[in-house]
């Protein structure tokens, strides 16, 4: 193997530091030692579906199209997938050259490229997602055993012990680098790209308690020192999609203070606020479904809501009865959703539809179905947007927001539309954003750990300049590196630069990417996303 790229998810510097000095991450400390390292500068917004397709792609999200989890058809909304990445990835490239690759357990892979090498997609995709070529993952799971996508339990089943879902994530962790030396074995590939996702998801699931993220980060070190025995790549690059830590001060509810500036509207019932997990049930179900309609009872919730039975006054009338944990168990899950208030999109002026977007959306006329600002008012609408939401003041008096700028600032290329219109980046990453309507601005955190801008970089062993000035290494900047590390030309789109731990070569043109269409979303895939812990 020429080049091997290992993708620690959610892989940072105060982490690993932290790790290292506990002696726990041996092999990734001589690689480090050997090597180079340096933070990586995530993008905005540095959350997995959209991070990790700039780092394969090289190109922000303005070019390759994901911003977030789901995607939006006007109000509604659907699962992202490979196919929205309108990019050329890393393999497709090297394809081009007539270069092989074994792609193993990439976030937003799935549907598979078709190219010479193996892709055995992971997050983002089902459980038994269709890989290339087809029937790998049968011959993959005949030679190691199990091969699963996510963990054999749901996120929050309080009757698994702690110790049996750390014992689990290693598990997982063991079975990506079984697959991909048996993956690596069979198709001796030029390039290679192994990703660890249970790194991150510890921090979210597990509250950062650190003997768990000890663990994890153990597995994940010793399976990639049996890739490294076992084939001695040229060049090993480890990358980042995001860092991770504390969120040490208040959740600020976003469309909250937009409602009383004046930009959202709310609504009691309807199907919610968007977010990806609701399709989880029917998916679980073995329905094929891309996007969520709420059933007979999750409808008639919304119902009730808009009469003033909401959800949240019902519980509160249970909890003081001793009902409510009953109720939790029994009702459907998206009850809550559809019964209290949410944002009426089709009414408000501007709103945030997704916190991991991070920004504001403009509801503007010819855009969205039924847009409310004419584009003759954008301009004005915008810049009074931004400042309102510079002048948002967490109750420690300091800003909530190091930076509210215009989309234009972060995203360029042909789907830059898509991206929201104002982008808000909170103030050293400290306040986890909700979009949810509530009664206040603020609140304790749902997710007190949680994503970081700066990541990690590490480069090692032959052709690597280990004195490389590696400031302001980006996360754009992983797959032009790469491309060079082969000796090949970055494709001229790419927004990154060649790191200079190697030589570039240029750039060249490419023929434009291509993106299968029709690809179905397969069973069980958003009830195991959920477990990653991103709703609110």
């Amino acid at each position: 193997m020429n080049t091997l790229l290992i993708g620690i998810d959610a892989g940072c510097g105060s982490v690993f530091d932290r790790l290292s000095a506990e002696g726990c991450i041996p092999n990734i400390d001589s690689l480090r030692e050997a090597g180079t390292c340096a933070p990586l500068e995530s993008q905005i917004s540095p959350w997995t579906p959209s991070a990790w397709p700039s780092m394969y792609t090289g190109v922000n999200p303005g070019k390759h199209g994901v911003y977030s989890f789901v995607g939006f058809d006007g109000y509604d909304f659907e699962l992202s997938t490979a196919d929205d990445v309108e990019a050329h990835r890393l393999w497709t490239l090297l394809d081009h050259h007539d270069l092989s690759s074994v792609v193993v357990n990439v976030p937003v892979t799935y549907p598979p490229d078709d190219i010479d090498g193996a892709i055995v997609p992971g997050f983002m995709g089902p459980e038994d997602p269709p890989s290339h070529p087809e029937g790998i993952l049968d011959d993959v799971r005949d030679e190691i055993g199990e091969y699963r996508v996510y963990p054999d339990y749901t996120r929050g089943d309080s009757s698994i012990p702690d110790s049996e879902k750390i014992a689990e994530y290693c598990r997982l962790i063991g079975m990506r680098g079984k697959a991909f030396r048996y993956l690596a074995d069979r198709f001796d590939p030029d390039f290679g790209f192994v990703e660890f996702q249970k790194t991150d998801t510890v921090f979210h699931e597990f509250d950062g308690d650190w003997d768990k993220v000890k663990t994890v980060h153990e597995a994940a070190d010793d399976q990639i020192g049996q890739i490294l025995d076992e084939h001695d790549p040229d060049n090993v690059f480890i990358a980042s999609d995001h860092g991770m830590g504390r969120y040490e001060k208040d959740e600020f509810r976003v469309n909250t203070f937009l409602e009383d500036a004046g930009y959202v509207e709310t609504t009691n019932g309807g199907k919610g606020m968007p977010t990806w997990n609701v399709m989880r049930d029917q998916l679980h179900e073995g329905e094929e479904v891309e996007t969520w309609e709420p059933s007979t009872v999750e409808r008639a919730a919304a119902a009730a809501a808009t009469v003033g039975l909401t959800a949240r006054r019902i519980g509160a009338v249970l909890e003081a009865i001793g009902l409510d944990e009953f109720a939790k168990r029994h009702a459907p899950r998206n009850v809550a959703r559809t019964g209290n208030e949410q944002v009426d999109f089709e009414n408000s002026t501007a709103y945030m539809r997704l916190r991991t977007e991070l920004g504001v959306r403009i509801n503007l006329r010819g855009r969205e179905p039924d847009g409310v600002v004419p584009p003759r008012r954008y301009d004005a609408v915008r810049e009074n947007l931004i400042d309102d939401l510079e002048a948002a003041t967490a109750p420690d008096g300091e800003p909530v927001f190091e930076t509210v700028a215009p989309r234009e600032v972060y995203y360029d290329g042909p789907r830059a539309e898509d991206a929201v219109d104002v982008v808000t980046v909170p103030k050293d990453f400290q306040h986890f954003l909700s979009a949810e309507p509530a009664d206040a601005y603020f609140g304790e955190s749902t997710e007190p750990w949680n994503h970081k801008r700066d990541g990690i970089f590490v480069a090692a062993r032959d052709g690597i300049d280990t004195d490389a000035d590696l400031t302001g290494a980006h996360l754009f900047d992983v797959a032009p590196t790469i491309m060079a590390a082969l000796g090949l030309p970055a494709h001229e789109a790419m927004d990154g630069r060649v790191l200079p731990v190697v030589d570039g070569i240029g750039t060249q043109s490419y023929p434009s990417h291509v993106s299968k269409e029709g690809a179905e979303v397969g069973e069980d895939v958003e009830e195991r996303l959920a477990e990653l812990g991103y709703i609110e």
